[in-house]
Formats: C-alpha cells, sequence, structure tokens
C-alpha cells in the first residue's frame, strides 16, 4: 500500500489534430479526446479511473492541441473531481517518453514516488489502484499493464513476453512482423522517478553518437534519416525494449476487458464497454423505463438529462444519447451514439451508427450498418448538420458535414 507521505502524479498522453485523422469526420467539431463514450468525453474515463489512486496530487494532459481547446473542460472536470487538472502543450513532438520528459520539472514539482502514465486512446476498467500495489510489491522501476489476445491480433500491438513466476518482462517487441506471443502492451504504465533518468540516457548516447558522425566530415555531408533527435524518444523501442530482461520492467496482467480506440467504428464497441462497466461503478448514469411513461429501455443506455425521448420510443441496448436531442414516437434505437442537438423523427431506425451534431433524421428513415467495427465502413457516421430526408436507408456509409441525403446510400463515402 502507498503510505501517507508518498505522492503519485498521472499523465494522460492526448495526442493532437495531426494524429487523430482516422477519427474524422468526427474530429472536425471536437478534438477526439473529447469525443462522447457513454455520454462521457473519451478522457473522462481515464481521469476519472485516476480518481480512485491513493494520495494522487495532480493529472497532467499531454498533447499537442491549443490549450483554448481543452481549458473549459479541464477546468470543469477539476472542480468536479476536487483534484488539480492541467493541459500541458507540446512545442513540438518529443516521442511518447519524450514528452514525459519535456515536462519533467512540473511533473515533479509534488514530489511524487510514482508517476501514472496512460494512453487517452485506450478503453479498459484501468486497474490502476490494483497495478499500484503490485508495482511496489515487485520493486522494479516499472510496471507496465498488459492483455491477453488473440493470436492473429497481436502483431498490431506491442508484444511481450514475461517471467511467469516473478511477472518481469524478459522481452518487448513493437508490432512483430512474426508472432512472438499473444500478451499486449495496453498503454497504461506506473514508474518510478527513475524513468527519466533512463529517458536521460538515450537522448544523452543520440547526442554522443551525432558527435561522432561529426569527426568524420564526409558522414557529417550524408545525413541518415533513421537517426532520431537526441529529445526524441520513444517509450516502447527506446525505453522498454533496451530494459527488458534487466530486472527494471514488470507487468500487471489484466483479464478485464481492453480495446484500443483508433476509429469512430471503435468508439461504438468502446461506449458499449463503458456503459456495461456503468453498471458496477456508476449504475446511476443508466436509464430505465418500460415504455409506459418513459421509452422502453433495453440493455445499458445512457441518456442526457436534457435530452426528449418520446415514451413510445424502444432504446438499446448500447445506447447514448447527448444533450438537447429529441427522439420521436416509435424510433428504434441500438448500438449506437447520438450527438448534441440531433432530432431522430417518428418511426425511424438507427443501427450501429454515429448520428451527428444538430443532425436530422426523418420519418420511416433507417441509418444502419453491419456493425463491424474494424472495417472501413462497418459504422455509418452521419457528421454535423446531416439531413436524412423521411424514408431514406443509409447503410453501411460516412457522410461528411452539411450534407442533405434525399436517396438512399448504401457502402460509400459522401464528400
Amino acid at each position: 500500500m502507498v503510505t501517507a507521505d508518498e505522492r503519485v502524479v498521472a499523465v494522460i498522453m492526448v495526442g493532437g489534430p495531426t494524429k487523430g485523422t482516422r477519427f474524422r469526420p468526427l474530429s472536425f467539431n471536437v478534438p477526439k479526446p473529447l469525443f462522447p463514450l457513454a455520454g462521457q468525453p473519451m478522457v473522462h474515463h481515464p481521469i476519472s479511473a485516476c480518481k480512485r489512486i491513493p494520495n494522487l496530487a495532480q493529472i497532467y494532459l499531454i498533447g499537442f492541441y491549443e490549450e483554448r481547446e481543452f481549458a473549459l473542460y479541464v477546468s470543469s472536470i477539476s472542480n468536479e473531481l476536487k483534484i488539480p487538472v492541467r493541459y500541458l502543450k507540446e512545442d513540438r513532438p518529443h516521442g511518447s517518453a519524450g514528452g514525459l520528459y519535456h515536462f519533467r520539472d512540473l511533473i515533479m514539482e509534488d514530489d511524487p514516488s510514482h508517476i501514472f502514465l496512460l494512453n487517452c486512446d485506450v478503453c479498459c476498467s484501468f486497474p490502476l489502484p490494483e497495478m499500484l500495489d503490485a508495482h511496489k510489491r515487485y520493486g522494479g522501476m516499472g510496471t507496465i499493464l498488459v492483455v491477453k489476445v488473440s493470436a492473429e491480433s497481436a502483431s498490431e500491438f506491442g508484444e511481450l513476453v514475461a517471467d511467469p513466476t516473478t511477472n518481469e518482462l524478459l522481452h518487448y517487441t513493437e508490432k512483430p512482423e512474426t508472432f512472438v506471443s499473444d500478451r499486449i502492451n495496453c498503454g497504461v504504465y506506473i514508474f518510478t522517478p527513475d524513468i527519466f533518468t533512463a529517458i536521460e540516457g538515450v537522448s544523452t548516447q543520440r547526442k554522443d553518437r551525432a558527435n561522432l558522425r561529426r569527426v568524420s566530415s564526409f558522414e557529417a555531408m550524408q545525413p541518415d534519416p533513421r537517426i532520431l533527435p537526441a529529445n526524441y524518444v520513444r517509450l516502447d523501442q527506446d525505453i522498454l525494449s533496451p530494459l527488458a530482461g534487466k530486472k527494471q520492467l514488470y507487468i500487471y496482467e489484466t483479464n478485464d476487458f481492453w480495446e484500443q480506440i483508433k476509429t469512430p467504428g471503435m468508439s461504438i464497441k468502446c461506449s458499449s464497454l463503458y456503459l456495461a462497466q456503468f453498471r458496477h461503478t456508476s449504475p446511476h448514469l443508466l436509464a430505465n423505463g418500460d415504455g409506459t411513461k418513459k421509452a422502453g429501455i433495453t440493455g445499458d443506455v445512457y441518456i442526457h438529462p436534457s435530452a426528449k425521448v418520446h415514451p413510445s420510443a424502444k432504446i438499446g441496448p448500447s445506447v447514448s444519447i447527448s444533450a438537447n436531442a429529441r427522439i420521436g414516437a416509435g424510433a428504434r434505437l441500438k448500438n449506437c451514439i447520438i450527438l448534441d442537438d440531433v432530432e431522430i423523427k417518428e418511426n425511424a431506425v438507427v443501427s450501429h451508427a454515429i448520428v451527428g451534431w444538430k443532425s436530422s433524421i426523418g420519418l420511416w428513415a433507417r441509418v444502419q450498418a453491419s456493425g463491424d467495427y474494424n472495417a472501413k465502413l462497418g459504422v455509418t457516421i452521419l457528421g454535423e448538420s446531416v439531413t436524412v430526408e423521411d424514408e431514406v436507408v443509409v447503410f453501411n456509409s460516412i457522410v461528411l458535414p452539411h450534407k442533405t441525403l434525399n436517396v438512399g446510400v448504401q457502402d460509400e463515402i459522401l464528400l
């Protein structure tokens, strides 16, 4: 357990606008970390998980977005959780470990004994207090959250091998071409402040190599694009791989859910996972109704208090309805995310879809998809202010903002 005089800080990497291109058209309107999953901004889920860490002193968000884009949210969540949350903007890319090192003086202001590092685009139950306890037992510099996945999908992530008895990390490789292990890196870590010494060591080695190259005038005239800047340090290739097998790094394996939120399709799946988690963590956020005075609710559903849903509508499972949405009589919604100010008219059907801000779905219209969250067109996405007219069917399609559809579309991207 953490003793009373030990303090912990958490750092959440939120990326930037150039990193979220696969999340378009939804990222046109809002930074990806603020896109709502289960009615809460994506970054809210790891932040609220951090609240469970004993002796948490501060939460830092590090990214490339302009500070004004996070100012309102950071102020709101700090007041809600009664914990200081601060956004730090990187001036240029420093790598996943270099970004942490760049703000080391701020991060160490509270003299923490441990530093959590989380990636914003990870969806899981975030067992952070349990990780902290395990990390203290191991006595190493860092502990990595890992999960078992199928052998077919493992190569998309960082694969690792650990000692089955001690949980020491023995081998780590990022996205290998051949199968190494079905245990993968979840993108959630805890470190002691010694991590800064390890990062500084990588930077120093790079500077030394650069100085050696300058010794030869010929080599200096032949720039090598593979040589990274000294202050650009990657956590996986530059820290985890070299330190594996040196009794510095350990793993903590979760048997709970885990997904990476790279595409809009995955946001529907992850919203569903968080809604299911609400049953245990925040049951007050889940809607209920039997179709008499309130709409009939099936499964896990979030409805914002300002949304208006007709009692004859059927909602669920796995539906999130945002602020000021209006759901008409007889409408049927399942496996979908409905964003602010959307109108869904009488008897319309929405399934495996994201309906963008201020969009309108007409009478008896259908906005649907196959539900293959990994496929490019496996879910239907309507950008901001899209109008689907009465009785029009939209299937497996992506529609960019400010379009009006008066004929059916299937398997299309409408620019």
